[in-house]
């Protein structure tokens, strides 16, 4: 893959409160490097065909409106499957490997869960992935705008970096790239529920449900949910809007 970093877009952090038992997520902004002169113009792609057939008739709604836009606009794959590396067993992990091994099979699944609707693809070649799932501890991260308030152990994290991409015809797209760091200190369905949710945002739900019973509810529950209609409904409004992404940039705008 060819490519060119732009710069890292907005980090999306999954934080828990020491001692309170419960996990609440913090939304960090950071800024980018792109012209906005660099990007193509917005068009929608079509619908994949698993979120084209999806139906819901109890029509449950959605909380697109808690969806928050990128410099690309929405965060849509337009480029099937998307190729997902799951880290492996480290050298360092071989003498004791059982927790490496049980975060491998809870993370393992929620691809699985999240491949009934968007076509995903297990791949051994980080460097071929499009979303990267990675195995480590995320440092203590104060909440920002409030140095009063106690700091965060965060659970897991997302983020994703634009780059243009060259493609077969020879010319070249506006592409991103996702990762998610999931902490192994937690329990096997903790592990499942955190990689859950961290790929509903790498999938391209940037934002958060108000409800319990939705996988991207903005709190941990004691027992987590599965994949909703909601979050589908909500998903499959994503992959309706125009964006940026996977669109040509233009031969003479580039990044700056």
């Amino acid at each position: 893959m060819a490519s060119r970093k732009f710069g890292l877009g907005k980090m999306h952090p999954l934080a828990v409160i020491c001692g309170l038992g419960c996990i609440l997520l913090i939304l960090l902004l950071q800024s980018s490097s792109i012209a906005q002169d660099a990007l193509p113009a917005l068009k929608a792609h079509p619908l994949p065909p698993s979120l084209a057939q999806w139906r819901d008739p109890a029509n449950q709604g959605d909380y697109f409106d808690r969806v928050q836009k990128t410099q690309p606009d929405y965060l849509v794959w337009s480029q099937f499957p998307v190729k997902v590396y799951v880290q492996p067993i480290k050298e360092s992990e071989v003498a004791n490997p059982a927790r490496a091994q049980a975060w491998i099979k809870a993370v393992s699944q929620a691809v699985q869960e999240w491949t009934v609707y968007l076509p995903l693809q297990v791949t051994d070649r980080v460097e071929d992935a499009d979303i990267v799932m990675r195995r480590s501890f995320l440092p203590i991260r104060a909440t920002p705008g409030k140095p009063s308030v106690p700091q965060r152990i965060r659970a897991a994290e997302t983020r994703y970096e634009l780059y243009d991409q060259a493609i077969g015809d020879g010319s070249t797209i506006l592409a991103h790239r996702c990762t998610v760091v999931v902490q192994p200190n937690q329990a096997e369905s903790y592990v499942l529920a955190s990689a859950r949710h961290e790929l509903g945002h790498a999938l391209g739900i940037w934002g958060h449900s108000s409800l319990q019973t939705d996988a991207l509810y903005f709190s941990q529950v004691r027992n987590p949910p599965l994949i909703s209609p909601r979050d589908v409904n909500t998903l499959k409004r994503i992959y309706q809007q125009p964006t940026r992404l996977g669109w040509t940039i233009s031969k003479e705008s580039g990044p700056r």
